[in-house]
């Protein structure tokens, strides 16, 4: 019904920048939150950051002021710029998405992640 699609991983070099994208498709009637997740290795998966439908947004410490998430209604998209980036941003991040169908069943929805790896 529907699906989130990443793009823009890879591989970068310390104090390097990316910009990941997430397409959001399907029978979509509205979309409330967006965001972005990463699981490192050995690690639980932690929130990064995330945007309201009002474009309000929340970041972990760990990325404020490097990081920036933002979101285009009408393309069903949202992005994150990863400024100044450091080896222990190494993850794969997942989009997330709070919607409601078509069918007016609210439900939150996952990508498959795409995996950025930060190293010389």
């Amino acid at each position: 019904q529907v699906q989130l699609v990443e793009s823009g991983g890879g591989l970068v070099q310390p104090g390097g920048s990316l910009r990941l994208s997430c397409a959001a498709s399907g029978r979509i009637f509205k979309i409330y939150s967006m965001g972005w997740y990463r699981q490192a290795p050995g690690k639980q998966r932690e929130l990064v950051a995330s945007i309201s439908s009002g474009d309000s947004t929340n970041y972990a410490e760990s990325v404020k002021a490097r990081f920036i998430i933002s979101r285009d209604n009408a393309k069903n998209m949202v992005y994150l710029q990863m400024n100044s980036l450091e080896p222990e941003d190494t993850a794969v991040y997942y989009c997330s998405a709070d919607i409601d169908t078509t069918e007016r069943t609210r439900s939150y929805y996952w990508g498959q992640g795409t995996q950025v790896t930060v190293s010389s």
